[in-house]
């Protein structure tokens, strides 16, 4: 920067009328992207009816339509174009009166630097020049470098109001023919409202986050409810096309240091900002947030080299497949196949990645998310074989490996309960699932959500606890046939050598009040394998239960069967039990020696070969 540049840059200063008259008709003009718009410039140009501003294409790649007139737009003045089909734009290229351009938001750079996309002017918002002469992009930085290369008269709107941020975000006086002084604000957001149905479903989705983890993150009530669920966590990273209040919470909390990423490690990277004034204050001259341009922000390989990547999306609806319908219309930033596909991609590239995509299991009006089939709706992600994940707030359908009838299963199981039946009997009607396929519909309310719990066990062996599922059905024949025919006699005292769908759905399918089944999973959330299953069933006749367990014979020795028996014993005790019974053939001492660690007074009887156990939760014994 020469001492000329710094000094004579108020020689560019013009007023908006000054700076449109350098527009000629039938000229391309690059407007700012989203908050970043320059508004000050955009509603002077809306307003005028000056003879050269005719015949004109505007190009933004998100509008939020509050400076740019849709009323301006039936007009034959302008027109726009756009990449993305949310916030406002929806309704208007529904109506014709928006061109959509469908791309993926990491080819656009190149469709602008190619000149595909010529661009004539372009208004960029920046900040004040500093004592060197340069401005910064502040909260938008996109394409910028790469319009500003290609117009031919680059308008600056100068806008007091936006954070100086970092990245590759400077540009000097210099690059600007001319400078404008903004006088409207950029548009600022509260934080979404969170019910208490987005904050379970925000719970759910960060109950398979991992610490070291890499987020991307965006806008609405799940992202707002999720840093509450995440503050817990380590070494979280961020990489996201926005910088919200919600990230900023989450990196306040502590749970963000961006150690484990690969590309910009400890910096939290992003295109945009969007929010509240406290969240400006936060990014003005933030060391930790690094603003890059969108071939940087989007391109798969990019975002695919940080390790554990989870891109999470909000969802309208699914179907039993897994097709998502994606969000359209006002207030929507996340709403197109073609923005999601970036980050999905970057998911199936990162080593440990996976996307997760979430909704309510119902709207607004009471009516069922989780759908039969979303054939006839707009807006679909039809890709189910790069869904990973579905949270509801009713828990996490793992999709990865698993049958269309699998995904079916698990699908039904985070509906609402109340549309559970129906869902099953269309299922079996269409072919979906099997048509004997047991459904307990009272056991939907009665899933005990509550019982999910870690334990690192010898040998760093970490195992993760919960309530059966139907959906288990696969997993628990699997763990059947890794027995060994000692274990099965041990287990169901009887040589049993299969396991059919009739016999394992009906011992999957439990009611949760008279029978409890938990089950023990290795491996990363939501993609475990079982390897362990206890349960007790009541007793008719006394307060008591029958108990039964049985692990994996490559993890046993590792304290793993002495854990669920004291669980299964405390979760007993919950629901009003008085003690357990048990039957435990001679031989399998491993199984006595478990029960004698349990802590509670037992009394054994033996016969035919085995010891029958009356286990009393009463320290003085069975009264």
């Amino acid at each position: 920067m020469t001492a000329s540049s710094t000094t004579d840059w108020p020689k560019k200063r013009a007023t908006p009328d000054q700076a449109l008259e350098r527009i000629e008709p039938g000229m391309n003009i690059f407007l700012g992207t989203g908050a970043a718009e320059p508004r000050t410039l955009v509603k002077r140009l809306m307003a005028s009816d000056a003879s050269n501003l005719q015949d004109l294409t505007l190009i933004q790649i998100l509008s939020f339509g509050d400076a740019i007139s849709l009323e301006e737009l039936r007009t034959n003045k302008y027109r726009l174009k756009t990449f993305f089909s949310g916030w406002v734009a929806s309704e208007a290229i529904t109506a014709g009166r928006v061109d959509l351009i469908p791309s993926r938001f990491s080819a656009i750079p190149w469709l602008i630097k190619s000149r595909q996309l010529p661009i004539d002017v372009a208004l960029i918002q920046v900040t004040p020049p500093d004592a060197d002469g340069l401005c910064s992009l502040g909260i938008a930085v996109d394409v910028g470098r790469q319009v500003m290369a290609q117009a031919s008269v680059v308008i600056g709107e100068i806008s007091a109001g936006i954070p100086r941020t970092y990245g590759d975000t400077f540009v000097s006086v210099d690059d600007f023919d001319l400078l404008v002084e903004g006088t409207e604000p950029a548009p600022l957001f509260s934080c979404w409202p969170v019910d208490e149905v987005y904050d379970r479903v925000a719970a759910n989705v960060a109950s398979v986050i991992e610490d070291g983890s890499c987020l991307g993150f965006t806008f609405g009530p799940l992202f707002d409810a999720l840093p509450r669920h995440l503050a817990g966590k380590k070494d979280l990273g961020i990489h996201t096309p926005f910088i919200t209040d919600a990230v900023m919470t989450l990196v306040k909390s502590g749970a963000v240091s961006n150690r484990r990423k690969k590309t910009f490690r400890g910096k939290s990277l992003t295109c945009y900002a969007m929010g509240s004034p406290e969240l400006m204050r936060w990014l003005d001259r933030n060391p930790l947030v690094e603003f890059q341009s969108i071939d940087k922000v989007f391109t798969p390989m990019e975002i695919g080299r940080n390790p554990r990547f989870v891109a999470i999306f909000p969802a309208r609806k699914v179907d039993l497949s897994g097709r998502i319908a994606l969000h359209a219309g006002k207030g929507q930033v996340t709403s197109g196949p073609g923005q999601a596909m970036d980050f999905l991609n970057g998911a199936e590239i990162s080593e440990g990645g996976f996307t997760i995509f979430a909704l309510p299991s119902r709207n607004l009006k009471g009516e069922n998310n989780v759908r039969i089939s979303i054939e006839e709706m707009p807006n679909q992600l039809n890709l189910p074989d790069s869904v990973n994940m579905i949270a509801t707030e009713y828990g996490i359908a793992s999709l990865s490996g698993r049958t269309l009838r699998e995904r079916a299963q698990a699908l039904i199981e985070i509906a609402h309960p109340d549309d559970r039946p129906e869902l099953v009997e269309k299922a079996k009607a269409e072919n979906i699932i099997y048509p004997d396929q047991i459904f307990l519909a009272e056991s939907a309310h009665l899933y005990p959500s509550e019982i999910s719990e870690w334990h690192t066990f010898k040998n760093d062996t970490r195992v993760r606890f919960r309530a059966i599922k139907p959906s288990d059905e696969e997993e628990m024949r699997r763990l059947f046939y890794r027995f060994s025919d000692k274990a099965i006699y041990y287990r169901y005292f009887t040589p049993v050598k299969t396991m059919p769908h009739a016999r394992m759905q009906a011992y999957v399918n439990v009611d949760y009040r008279d029978v409890l089944s938990v089950v023990g999973l290795v491996g990363p959330p939501g993609q475990g394998r079982i390897i362990a299953e206890a349960r007790f069933a009541r007793h008719k006749d006394k307060p008591y239960v029958d108990v039964a367990f049985v692990v994996d014979e490559a993890y046993q020795g590792l304290g793993i069967a002495t854990y669920l028996y004291r669980m299964l014993a405390r979760l007993a005790c919950q629901r009003g039990a008085r003690g357990m019974t048990a039957d435990v053939l001679a031989t399998n001492q491993a199984m006595i020696k478990v029960f004698e660690k349990g802590n509670y007074p037992i009394r054994s009887r033996f016969e035919d070969g085995a010891y029958a156990l009356t286990i009393s939760f009463d320290k003085e014994g069975e009264s």
